[in-house]
C-alpha cells in the first residue's frame, strides 16, 4: 500500500512540475512579446477587425460551448437528486449561480487589467490572441472530448457521494462548491477566450454573442433538466466542438497577422489572387503563406488528437487484448 502510495505521489509531482514548467515557459513569452521591439509599422496601428457577424459569431459559440458543458456537467450530477433528496439540488444551484456571477466579475476585472495595458498597442492583440489559442489548443483537444469527459463527469459525482456520505451543514457547503466549481472553471476559460475578440473589435459587438450565446445555454439548461440521462452528451458535446474549432482557426489566423504587422514573422504573399479580400473580414483567411501555414497546422492538431486518442485509448488496447476506453454516451446513471 505504500509503495503505491508512493508511486501516486511522485506521479502527482511530476505533474506539477511540468505545469510550473508550461507556466513558466508561458510567462517567458508573454513577457518577450511585450517588451520585443516591432517592425517599421507603428505597433499602435497595426490592427484589424472581423466583420461584425463574425465577431458576434465567435463570441456565442465561445460561450454556448462551454456553457453546455457546464450545463451537462450540473444535469449529469443532479440527476439522481429525486424524492426526498430533491433539496440538495439547491446548494448546487446556488454555487452555479455564485460562480456565473464571479465570471461577470472576471469579466470587469480583465478589462480593468487589458485598460492599464493599452499602450502596449497591437502587441496586447497579439498577447491575448497567443493566450487564448494556447488554451483553445488545451481545452478543444479531442482527446478531452472523447475521452477526457467521462472522468470529468466522474470525478463530480465521486466528490457528489463523499460529500452525501457525511452529514451536518458541512454537507450544503460542499454542494454549494461543488456547483461552484463546476460552473467557474467554464466561466474563467470563457472571459479568457473572448479577451481577443474583446481587444480587437470592443466589448460592445462581443457582448451581442455573448448575450446570444448564454440565450442558447439557457434554452439548453432548461432541456437538459428535463431530460436529464436521455440527453445526447458525446453528440451534443462534439457538435459545439466542431463550432468551437472553426474560431480558434480563425483566431490563428488573426493573431499570426498581428504577429506579421508587427515584423515578428515574415510575410510572403500567395494564392492571393484565389482568396478574396471578404474572406479576411469573416474568416481572418489571408493570402500569406505564414498565416495560412499556421491555421492548417491548427487544424492538423486537432484532427490529429483525435485519431492519436482514438489509437491509445481503443484500437492499441482491443490489440493486446486490453479494456478499452469507452466515450461517453450521456452521463453516468445511478441507482
Amino acid at each position: 500500500m505504500s509503495s503505491s502510495a508512493g508511486s501516486l505521489n511522485r506521479v502527482r509531482i511530476t505533474k506539477l512540475a511540468w505545469w510550473a514548467v508550461a507556466i513558466i515557459a508561458l510567462g517567458t513569452a508573454v513577457y518577450l512579446m511585450a517588451t520585443a521591439s516591432t517592425g517599421p509599422q507603428d505597433p499602435t496601428e497595426a490592427t484589424h477587425q472581423l466583420s461584425r457577424g463574425t465577431v458576434i459569431f465567435n463570441s456565442s459559440m465561445i460561450v454556448f460551448r462551454e456553457g453546455l458543458e457546464a450545463v451537462l456537467i450540473l444535469a449529469a450530477v443532479t440527476a439522481s437528486f429525486l424524492g426526498a433528496n430533491r433539496a440538495r439540488r439547491r446548494p448546487v444551484f446556488a454555487g452555479a449561480g455564485a460562480a456565473l456571477g464571479a465570471a461577470v466579475i472576471t469579466w470587469f476585472v480583465a478589462g480593468a487589467v487589458l485598460h492599464r495595458l493599452e499602450g502596449l498597442g497591437a502587441r496586447l492583440e497579439a498577447i491575448t490572441g497567443f493566450l487564448a489559442i494556447v488554451v483553445l489548443l488545451i481545452v478543444l483537444n479531442w482527446f478531452v472530448h472523447k475521452v477526457y469527459w467521462t472522468g470529468w463527469i466522474a470525478k463530480h459525482h465521486r466528490r457528489r457521494r463523499e460529500l452525501l456520505s457525511d452529514t451536518g451543514a458541512g454537507v450544503g457547503f460542499g454542494l454549494l462548491l461543488l456547483g461552484f466549481t463546476s460552473v467557474y472553471r467554464e466561466g474563467f476559460e470563457t472571459v479568457l477566450f473572448l479577451q481577443n475578440l474583446r481587444v480587437t473589435n470592443g466589448a460592445g459587438v462581443v457582448l451581442e454573442g455573448v448575450a446570444i450565446g448564454f440565450g442558447l445555454t439557457c434554452v439548453v439548461g432548461l432541456v437538459a433538466f428535463r431530460l436529464q440521462q436521455r440527453l445526447p452528451y458525446k453528440k451534443m458535446l462534439i457538435a459545439t466542438g466542431v463550432m468551437v474549432g472553426v474560431v480558434m482557426v480563425v483566431m490563428i489566423g488573426g493573431t499570426a497577422l498581428s504577429f506579421q504587422d508587427l515584423g515578428w514573422i515574415p510575410r510572403h504573399e500567395i494564392l492571393a489572387s484565389v482568396i478574396p479580400s471578404w474572406m479576411g473580414s469573416w474568416f481572418e483567411v489571408y493570402p500569406t503563406a505564414e498565416t495560412l501555414g499556421a491555421q492548417i497546422l491548427a487544424a492538423v492538431f486537432v484532427i490529429g488528437s483525435y485519431y492519436l486518442a482514438e489509437y491509445l485509448k481503443v484500437k492499441r488496447p482491443a490489440k493486446r487484448g486490453q479494456p478499452v476506453a469507452v466515450a461517453a454516451q450521456m452521463a453516468p446513471a445511478e441507482h
